[in-house]
Protein backbone atom coordinates (compact mmCIF):
# COMPACT_ATOMS: atom_id res chain seq x y z
CA UNK A 1 0.00 0.00 0.00
CA UNK A 2 2.85 2.51 0.90
CA UNK A 3 3.99 1.81 -3.15
CA UNK A 4 0.52 2.93 -4.07
CA UNK A 5 0.62 5.65 -2.54
CA UNK A 6 3.48 6.82 -3.66
CA UNK A 7 2.22 6.65 -7.48
CA UNK A 8 -0.68 8.66 -6.45
CA UNK A 9 1.12 11.17 -4.20
CA UNK A 10 -0.24 13.75 -6.55
CA UNK A 11 -3.80 13.42 -4.79
CA UNK A 12 -5.09 16.39 -3.39
CA UNK A 13 -5.90 15.95 0.28
CA UNK A 14 -8.86 17.31 1.82
CA UNK A 15 -7.47 18.88 5.03
CA UNK A 16 -10.94 20.88 5.85
CA UNK A 17 -12.63 17.39 6.27
CA UNK A 18 -13.04 18.22 10.20
CA UNK A 19 -11.74 14.68 10.94
CA UNK A 20 -9.52 13.68 13.37
CA UNK A 21 -5.77 12.84 12.14
CA UNK A 22 -4.82 10.67 14.45
CA UNK A 23 -7.33 7.88 15.52
CA UNK A 24 -7.87 4.36 15.59
CA UNK A 25 -10.75 1.76 13.94
CA UNK A 26 -13.60 3.33 11.88
CA UNK A 27 -14.19 7.30 12.19
CA UNK A 28 -18.43 7.10 11.96
CA UNK A 29 -20.21 4.88 12.98
CA UNK A 30 -23.04 2.81 10.95
CA UNK A 31 -25.61 5.07 12.43
CA UNK A 32 -23.50 8.22 11.29
CA UNK A 33 -22.51 9.76 14.91
CA UNK A 34 -19.14 9.87 15.60
CA UNK A 35 -16.66 7.06 16.88
CA UNK A 36 -15.55 9.48 19.53
CA UNK A 37 -15.28 9.13 23.52
CA UNK A 38 -14.85 11.91 25.60
CA UNK A 39 -12.71 11.64 29.02
CA UNK A 40 -11.33 14.05 31.44
CA UNK A 41 -14.67 15.82 32.28
CA UNK A 42 -17.87 15.34 34.23
CA UNK A 43 -20.04 12.28 33.58
CA UNK A 44 -22.70 14.75 33.71
CA UNK A 45 -21.20 17.46 31.88
CA UNK A 46 -19.89 14.81 28.88
CA UNK A 47 -23.53 13.94 27.66
CA UNK A 48 -26.21 16.02 26.46
CA UNK A 49 -29.63 14.78 28.17
CA UNK A 50 -31.79 16.31 25.71
CA UNK A 51 -29.23 15.06 22.45
CA UNK A 52 -29.32 11.77 24.49
CA UNK A 53 -33.32 11.12 25.11
CA UNK A 54 -34.10 11.98 21.35
CA UNK A 55 -31.15 9.97 19.69
CA UNK A 56 -32.70 6.82 21.46
CA UNK A 57 -35.05 4.52 19.69
CA UNK A 58 -38.67 4.39 20.72
CA UNK A 59 -38.12 1.30 22.66
CA UNK A 60 -35.30 2.47 24.52
CA UNK A 61 -37.46 6.08 24.86
CA UNK A 62 -40.61 4.76 26.30
CA UNK A 63 -38.87 2.17 28.53
CA UNK A 64 -36.77 4.46 29.82
CA UNK A 65 -39.89 6.84 30.96
CA UNK A 66 -41.84 3.41 32.08
CA UNK A 67 -38.71 2.54 34.17
CA UNK A 68 -38.28 5.68 35.70
CA UNK A 69 -41.95 6.06 36.28
CA UNK A 70 -42.25 2.84 38.45
CA UNK A 71 -38.87 4.00 40.13
CA UNK A 72 -40.10 7.29 41.18
CA UNK A 73 -44.03 5.32 42.42
CA UNK A 74 -41.45 2.99 44.23
CA UNK A 75 -39.77 5.37 46.24
CA UNK A 76 -42.19 7.68 47.32
CA UNK A 77 -44.19 4.59 48.21
CA UNK A 78 -41.21 4.12 50.63
CA UNK A 79 -41.56 7.38 52.07
CA UNK A 80 -45.03 6.95 52.74
CA UNK A 81 -44.67 3.45 54.66
CA UNK A 82 -41.94 5.25 57.00
CA UNK A 83 -44.10 7.84 57.77
CA UNK A 84 -46.71 5.59 58.55
CA UNK A 85 -49.82 3.93 57.06
CA UNK A 86 -51.58 5.38 59.63
CA UNK A 87 -51.12 9.12 58.06
CA UNK A 88 -52.79 7.43 54.74
CA UNK A 89 -56.66 7.21 54.98
CA UNK A 90 -58.85 5.21 52.90
CA UNK A 91 -56.68 2.46 52.24
CA UNK A 92 -57.83 -1.69 53.65
CA UNK A 93 -55.40 -2.62 55.83
CA UNK A 94 -53.71 -6.08 55.02
CA UNK A 95 -50.50 -7.85 54.90
CA UNK A 96 -47.00 -5.74 54.77
CA UNK A 97 -46.69 -6.16 50.67
CA UNK A 98 -50.93 -5.60 50.51
CA UNK A 99 -49.92 -1.85 52.36
CA UNK A 100 -47.32 -1.33 50.25
CA UNK A 101 -49.27 -1.89 47.18
CA UNK A 102 -51.98 0.15 47.87
CA UNK A 103 -49.27 3.04 48.77
CA UNK A 104 -47.60 2.81 45.19
CA UNK A 105 -51.30 2.79 43.81
CA UNK A 106 -51.55 6.17 46.00
CA UNK A 107 -48.31 7.59 44.77
CA UNK A 108 -49.54 6.78 41.50
CA UNK A 109 -52.28 8.98 41.50
CA UNK A 110 -50.55 12.00 43.05
CA UNK A 111 -47.81 11.45 40.70
CA UNK A 112 -49.92 11.89 37.65
CA UNK A 113 -52.49 14.20 39.93
CA UNK A 114 -55.39 12.28 39.21
CA UNK A 115 -56.62 12.12 43.06
CA UNK A 116 -59.39 9.52 42.60
CA UNK A 117 -59.95 10.86 46.23
CA UNK A 118 -60.46 7.61 48.18
CA UNK A 119 -57.18 7.97 49.53
CA UNK A 120 -55.66 10.77 50.75
CA UNK A 121 -52.84 12.25 53.10
CA UNK A 122 -53.36 12.56 56.84
CA UNK A 123 -51.06 15.55 58.93
CA UNK A 124 -48.50 17.84 58.06
CA UNK A 125 -45.57 15.41 56.81
CA UNK A 126 -47.66 12.79 54.58
CA UNK A 127 -49.54 15.79 53.09
CA UNK A 128 -46.10 18.11 52.46
CA UNK A 129 -44.71 14.60 50.96
CA UNK A 130 -47.82 14.26 48.48
CA UNK A 131 -47.07 17.96 47.70
CA UNK A 132 -44.06 17.53 46.62
CA UNK A 133 -44.62 14.29 45.15
CA UNK A 134 -47.31 16.09 43.25
CA UNK A 135 -44.93 19.51 41.71
CA UNK A 136 -42.13 16.46 40.85
CA UNK A 137 -44.88 14.88 39.05
CA UNK A 138 -45.97 17.87 37.14
CA UNK A 139 -42.37 18.70 36.18
CA UNK A 140 -41.38 15.19 34.94
CA UNK A 141 -44.32 15.00 32.68
CA UNK A 142 -43.98 18.62 31.07
CA UNK A 143 -40.11 17.14 30.61
CA UNK A 144 -41.76 14.22 28.70
CA UNK A 145 -44.31 16.40 26.84
CA UNK A 146 -41.24 18.77 25.32
CA UNK A 147 -38.97 15.12 24.60
CA UNK A 148 -42.36 13.58 22.66
CA UNK A 149 -42.68 16.70 20.69
CA UNK A 150 -39.21 16.95 20.01
CA UNK A 151 -39.20 13.35 18.65
CA UNK A 152 -41.72 13.80 16.41
CA UNK A 153 -41.01 17.21 15.12
CA UNK A 154 -37.39 16.93 14.63
CA UNK A 155 -36.04 16.90 11.45
CA UNK A 156 -34.55 13.52 9.59
CA UNK A 157 -33.41 12.32 6.17
CA UNK A 158 -35.19 8.56 7.09
CA UNK A 159 -32.70 6.95 4.59
CA UNK A 160 -31.80 3.60 4.51
CA UNK A 161 -28.39 2.57 3.50
CA UNK A 162 -26.88 -0.67 2.11
CA UNK A 163 -25.12 -2.73 4.47
CA UNK A 164 -21.91 -2.98 2.18
CA UNK A 165 -20.16 -0.80 -0.38
CA UNK A 166 -19.02 -2.52 -3.92
CA UNK A 167 -16.17 -2.23 -6.43
CA UNK A 168 -17.82 -3.06 -9.45
CA UNK A 169 -18.27 -2.56 -13.05
CA UNK A 170 -18.88 0.60 -14.13
CA UNK A 171 -18.51 1.67 -17.84
CA UNK A 172 -15.78 -0.46 -19.08
CA UNK A 173 -13.98 0.52 -15.44
CA UNK A 174 -14.54 0.31 -12.30
CA UNK A 175 -16.29 2.00 -9.61
CA UNK A 176 -17.27 1.87 -5.63
CA UNK A 177 -20.66 1.85 -5.39
CA UNK A 178 -23.30 2.06 -2.00
CA UNK A 179 -26.96 2.14 -2.18
CA UNK A 180 -29.65 4.53 -0.27
CA UNK A 181 -33.16 5.28 -0.31
CA UNK A 182 -35.94 6.66 1.85
CA UNK A 183 -38.03 4.18 3.96
CA UNK A 184 -40.79 6.45 4.75
CA UNK A 185 -43.80 8.62 2.69
CA UNK A 186 -41.31 11.67 3.21
CA UNK A 187 -40.86 13.57 0.39
CA UNK A 188 -36.85 14.67 -0.04
CA UNK A 189 -36.01 17.07 -2.61
CA UNK A 190 -32.29 18.84 -3.58
CA UNK A 191 -30.64 15.68 -2.38
CA UNK A 192 -26.63 15.99 -2.73
CA UNK A 193 -24.17 13.08 -1.78
CA UNK A 194 -20.49 13.85 -0.56
CA UNK A 195 -17.99 11.38 -0.11
CA UNK A 196 -14.26 11.58 1.39
CA UNK A 197 -11.99 8.38 1.46
CA UNK A 198 -10.14 8.12 5.05
CA UNK A 199 -6.87 5.95 4.19
CA UNK A 200 -4.25 5.33 7.00
CA UNK A 201 -0.53 4.98 5.33
CA UNK A 202 2.40 3.63 7.19
CA UNK A 203 5.10 5.87 6.70
CA UNK A 204 8.68 5.04 8.17
CA UNK A 205 7.44 3.83 11.20
CA UNK A 206 4.41 5.96 11.38
CA UNK A 207 0.64 5.49 10.82
CA UNK A 208 -0.76 9.00 9.24
CA UNK A 209 -4.10 9.77 7.87
CA UNK A 210 -5.09 10.78 4.94
CA UNK A 211 -8.46 12.52 3.79
CA UNK A 212 -9.73 12.46 0.23
CA UNK A 213 -12.78 14.27 -1.91
CA UNK A 214 -13.97 11.70 -3.95
CA UNK A 215 -15.80 12.70 -7.22
CA UNK A 216 -19.27 11.15 -7.11
CA UNK A 217 -20.54 10.36 -10.35
CA UNK A 218 -23.97 12.17 -10.33
CA UNK A 219 -23.21 14.45 -7.06
CA UNK A 220 -27.22 15.95 -7.02
CA UNK A 221 -30.67 14.77 -7.63
CA UNK A 222 -33.44 16.86 -7.88
CA UNK A 223 -35.69 14.52 -6.13
CA UNK A 224 -34.83 11.29 -3.94
CA UNK A 225 -38.33 8.85 -4.67
CA UNK A 226 -37.13 5.57 -5.20
CA UNK A 227 -33.27 4.01 -4.48
CA UNK A 228 -29.99 5.55 -5.50
CA UNK A 229 -26.84 4.24 -6.76
CA UNK A 230 -24.04 6.13 -5.40
CA UNK A 231 -20.92 5.64 -7.71
CA UNK A 232 -17.66 6.87 -7.54
CA UNK A 233 -15.28 6.12 -11.25
CA UNK A 234 -11.99 4.54 -10.00
CA UNK A 235 -10.02 6.23 -12.33
CA UNK A 236 -6.53 7.92 -12.20
CA UNK A 237 -7.63 11.06 -10.27
CA UNK A 238 -8.99 8.44 -7.70
CA UNK A 239 -6.92 7.48 -4.22
CA UNK A 240 -8.47 3.81 -5.11
CA UNK A 241 -6.28 3.73 -8.24
CA UNK A 242 -4.18 0.45 -8.77
CA UNK A 243 -5.55 -0.81 -5.37
CA UNK A 244 -5.93 -4.67 -5.12
CA UNK A 245 -8.76 -6.67 -3.17
CA UNK A 246 -6.45 -7.35 0.01
CA UNK A 247 -5.65 -3.98 0.11
CA UNK A 248 -8.91 -3.33 1.20
CA UNK A 249 -8.96 -6.26 3.61
CA UNK A 250 -5.21 -4.97 5.10
CA UNK A 251 -5.60 -1.17 4.95
CA UNK A 252 -7.16 1.01 7.33
CA UNK A 253 -9.68 2.37 4.74
CA UNK A 254 -13.09 4.21 5.50
CA UNK A 255 -15.15 5.20 3.05
CA UNK A 256 -17.68 8.11 5.03
CA UNK A 257 -20.89 9.60 3.30
CA UNK A 258 -23.29 12.49 3.49
CA UNK A 259 -26.16 12.92 2.26
CA UNK A 260 -28.14 16.24 2.37
CA UNK A 261 -31.71 16.80 1.39
CA UNK A 262 -34.71 19.27 1.63
CA UNK A 263 -37.04 18.04 3.59
CA UNK A 264 -40.44 19.77 1.93
CA UNK A 265 -42.91 18.51 4.84
CA UNK A 266 -40.37 19.78 7.33
CA UNK A 267 -39.40 22.63 5.04
CA UNK A 268 -35.76 22.43 6.57
CA UNK A 269 -32.65 20.77 5.45
CA UNK A 270 -32.35 17.05 6.89
CA UNK A 271 -28.80 15.31 6.81
CA UNK A 272 -27.57 11.51 7.37
CA UNK A 273 -23.99 10.51 7.46
CA UNK A 274 -22.99 6.61 7.47
CA UNK A 275 -19.70 5.31 6.94
CA UNK A 276 -18.01 1.68 5.23
CA UNK A 277 -15.03 0.66 6.95
CA UNK A 278 -12.35 -1.78 4.81
CA UNK A 279 -14.39 -5.09 5.97
CA UNK A 280 -17.72 -3.76 4.94
CA UNK A 281 -16.46 -3.46 0.85
CA UNK A 282 -17.47 -6.60 -1.35
CA UNK A 283 -14.71 -6.87 -4.51
CA UNK A 284 -16.54 -8.05 -7.76
CA UNK A 285 -20.06 -7.55 -7.46
CA UNK A 286 -23.61 -5.34 -8.65
CA UNK A 287 -26.84 -4.31 -6.88
CA UNK A 288 -29.97 -6.52 -7.53
CA UNK A 289 -33.00 -4.07 -8.84
CA UNK A 290 -35.12 -3.40 -5.81
CA UNK A 291 -37.79 -1.42 -7.70
CA UNK A 292 -40.52 -2.93 -9.69
CA UNK A 293 -43.83 -2.01 -11.42
CA UNK A 294 -46.86 -3.70 -9.81
CA UNK A 295 -49.08 -5.70 -11.68
CA UNK A 296 -50.93 -3.20 -13.58
CA UNK A 297 -47.96 -1.09 -14.38
CA UNK A 298 -49.98 1.63 -12.17
CA UNK A 299 -47.17 2.65 -9.61
CA UNK A 300 -43.72 1.72 -8.72
CA UNK A 301 -42.92 -0.38 -5.71
CA UNK A 302 -39.77 -0.29 -3.94
CA UNK A 303 -38.84 -3.25 -2.04
CA UNK A 304 -36.41 -1.98 0.70
CA UNK A 305 -36.08 -5.32 1.87
CA UNK A 306 -33.68 -6.09 -1.24
CA UNK A 307 -31.44 -3.17 -0.30
CA UNK A 308 -28.46 -5.56 0.34
CA UNK A 309 -28.77 -7.85 -2.31
CA UNK A 310 -25.71 -8.29 -4.79
CA UNK A 311 -24.61 -10.83 -7.12
CA UNK A 312 -20.92 -11.50 -7.64
CA UNK A 313 -19.52 -10.59 -11.14
CA UNK A 314 -16.33 -10.75 -13.11
CA UNK A 315 -14.41 -6.73 -13.05
CA UNK A 316 -12.91 -5.51 -16.48
CA UNK A 317 -9.72 -4.84 -16.85
CA UNK A 318 -9.16 -1.79 -14.74
CA UNK A 319 -7.10 -0.17 -12.09
CA UNK A 320 -8.65 -2.60 -9.96
CA UNK A 321 -8.52 -5.92 -10.16
CA UNK A 322 -9.92 -8.40 -7.82
CA UNK A 323 -6.50 -9.76 -6.63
Amino acid sequence: MQDLFKRNKGLKTNDNSGLVNKTYGRRINKNGTPNVKHKGVNFLKRYSWYHTMLNLNMFQFIGFFLLFYLFCNIIFASIYYWIGIEYISGISRGSKLHDYVQLFFFSAQTFTTVGYGRITPIGSLASLTATVEAFFGLMIFAIATGLFYGRFSRPRAFLQFSNNALVTPFKDKTAIAFRVSPYKNNTLSNVEATLTAAITFNENGEHKNYFYHLKVETPKLTNLMIDWTVLHEIDENSPFYNIQSHDFKTTNIELIVQIRAFDEVFADDVVQKTSYFRDEFIIGAKFKPMHFPDENREYTIVNLSLINEYEKVDLPNSPTPTS
